[in-house]
């Protein structure tokens, strides 16, 4: 098989660090949302096996037959919206699911129709890069403030980086994190993981549909996971090179209108046993889809596959592996997707920059972004996007019009 030839250390490393990003920066939220709704263990096990099950082969199977990487994850913003929203709203898990599948139905249609490829294409591309980096940036931040709680690890981490970066900067990540990980083993740093041996079964939820719940759960569901998530999504897919004609010169990118479908069809699909919302990665694709992955950039699917593969593994043991990625510590989570995500926020940010036309709205973009402020519940990259915008049309105001 193509893939087993095509793979590499560090490849597998960065498709393992996606996930122990990914999963640990946000499963709490997860949860939170599930018991808002009611859940028992067993439908909190369920929706653990319906999330990894769905992000896992929405990554899995796409970059294996296109050969690019494609990185979907859980809607996390949606999570919080979900968290909040069900506690105050008193929801049960039934409606909750009627609200999960109308969400979905909206994504399938946004896909389908073309509309939100159509929008993200007539985004210049500083915009798209500048939205990229203030995204990735509050990472990039995250993983040196960790240093204020644990600053012998984080330097022993950032000392490693910069020795892999020097002398096998192939593998600078996978040495971070087996240095990070040695150390904090000899310091019995991991905490105690609660690990429950034996398969994630599935629980059948009868949805429930009703108009109150559409518009509480699943309209704010839908806005912030295409604005917050799939936006973002998006301008990593096009500042890796893996977008449009435009963005790949010629050669065929990602078909996002499609993968965007296909995460509608499988979190309809999946919706009854717990998956809330899957969309397009930002953070984790940006792991995945840089030179750090693998050096070759058509062998870089293999960062995503691995990273789908282990999500599967998830879902199906879904309590074993959560028990076991949620003993690192947040401080080691923290530093190592800042450090694994440097270059793509120097790429982001000089692509950003570098036309001068465009270089004050993009800016703009930047730092709407990174203020992580929040809207009428709907996050910082949407407004991000808006504000960049603006500017753009208030410098145009006045000046013939040119081709973006």
């Amino acid at each position: 098989m193509q893939f087993f030839k095509d793979v590499s250390l560090s490849a597998f490393t960065a498709g393992f660090v996606a996930v122990l990003v990914g999963f640990t920066s946000s499963v709490a939220i997860v949860f939170q949302a599930a018991l808002a709704f009611g859940a028992t263990p067993e439908m909190v096990a369920s929706w653990m096996w319906a999330l990894g099950l769905g992000m896992g082969l929405c990554t899995l199977v796409p970059s294996l037959w296109l050969k690019k990487p494609v990185m979907v994850a859980w809607s996390t913003p949606g999570a919080a919206v979900l968290a909040t929203a069900g506690a105050i709203g008193g929801f049960s898990m039934a409606e909750a699911v009627g609200a999960f599948m109308a969400c979905a139905a909206l994504i399938t249609v946004s896909g389908a129709t073309g509309w939100f490829e159509r929008v993200m294409n007539r985004i210049p591309v500083a915009l798209a890069s500048a939205l990229l980096a203030g995204v990735l940036a509050r990472f990039g931040l995250a993983g040196f403030e960790a240093a204020q709680t644990a600053l012998p690890l984080v330097l022993v981490m950032l000392l490693a980086y910069l020795a892999g970066k020097r002398w096998v900067p192939r593998y600078a990540v996978p040495l971070t994190l087996l240095v990070a990980i040695l150390f904090v083993a000899a310091d019995a740093g991991f905490t105690g993981a609660r690990v429950h041996f034996g398969f994630a079964m599935p629980v059948w939820v009868q949805p429930q549909f009703t108009f109150a719940a559409f518009v509480s759960l699943a309209l704010p569901l839908f806005i912030v996971t295409m604005a917050s998530q799939n936006l973002p999504g998006v301008a990593a897919i096009q500042a890796a090179g893996y977008g449009d004609e435009r963005a790949t010169g010629g050669e065929a990118g990602i078909p996002l209108s499609k993968v965007i479908t296909l995460t509608g069809v499988v979190t309809l699909i999946l919706a009854p046993f717990g998956a809330f919302a899957l969309n397009l990665s930002a953070i984790t694709a940006a792991i995945c889809m840089g030179p750090e992955a693998h050096a070759d950039k058509a062998k870089r699917y293999t960062a995503a596959a691995s990273c789908g593969a282990i999500y599967v593994v998830i879902g199906v043991f879904g309590a074993v592996i959560t028990g076991v990625l949620t003993a690192f510590p947040k401080e080691l989570v923290a530093a190592i997707a800042g450090l694994a995500l440097l270059g793509t926020i120097a790429s982001a940010l000089t692509a950003a920059l570098q036309n001068a036309e465009h270089r004050e709205a993009a800016i703009i973009t930047f730092l709407v972004t990174l203020s992580g402020v929040v809207i009428a519940s709907v996050g910082s990259a949407f407004w991000g996007v808006v504000a960049g915008a603006l500017a753009l049309l208030v410098q145009r105001l006045g000046k013939p019009s040119s081709v973006v």
